[in-house]
């Protein structure tokens, strides 16, 4: 009894760890560049955007994929922008979509998970900084698989001297080509199923 137990719970994880879909089948577009403020309040109302100051850069960002075939309740996504020189991502991000309320920013444990499955989203989780681990920056959380399409906003600031390394973000200048995007798939239980390269 006790091997047919262990052999269930090997059989779950293994089923819940399991892409129920690849990244192929969402045809995923994505799309960023380099935007003033009046081209960035258009993209994101009734969302509010980030105001630019002097020496600041304002990127606009878009995701759309169309709704994967066999998704599975409670599935979502992650969509991260990374500065690949730096390894850090943006502090702020403003978000919107086809349903607002599905969408939002902050950081997760899967995001752990797929920097350490992944080499190219080194920067994405956790990261040591004098012994003790950090997280910094901001990736979007996407709760429903018909959210398509995400508009987002980041705003990039001059680094300053005075920031602690572990409060460090992406800062400018940057160019489009210096960001990198990708689109996490992630399970109910905070599983990563995939992660996929979308720019840069």
């Amino acid at each position: 009894m006790l091997l047919a137990g262990i052999g269930a719970v090997v059989g779950r994880r293994w089923w819940l760890s399991r892409p129920p879909y690849g990244p192929d089948a969402l045809d995923v577009q994505a799309t960023l560049q380099r935007v003033d403020q009046a081209t960035a309040d258009a993209a994101l109302k009734p969302a509010s955007t980030v105001i630019a100051g002097d020496g600041d850069q304002i990127f606009l960002g878009r995701v759309s994929w169309g709704r994967p075939p066999h998704a599975r309740k409670g599935d979502s996504f992650r969509i991260v922008v990374l500065d690949k020189r730096s390894h850090l991502m943006p502090g702020l991000i403003v978000v919107t979509s086809a349903r607002p309320d599905d969408v939002g920013t902050g950081l997760d444990d899967s995001l752990d998970i797929a920097q350490e499955r992944y080499p190219w989203l080194e920067g994405v989780g956790t990261r040591e900084v004098d012994g003790t681990y950090w997280t910094s920056g901001s990736a979007i959380f996407v709760s429903a698989m018909d959210a398509s399409p995400v508009t987002f906003q980041t705003v990039l600031r001059p680094a300053r001297r005075e920031t602690r390394s572990e409060h460090r973000v992406a800062t400018a200048p940057a160019a489009v080509l210096d960001l990198l995007v990708a689109l996490i798939g992630v399970g109910a239980d905070g599983q990563v199923y995939w992660a996929k390269r979308l720019l840069n």
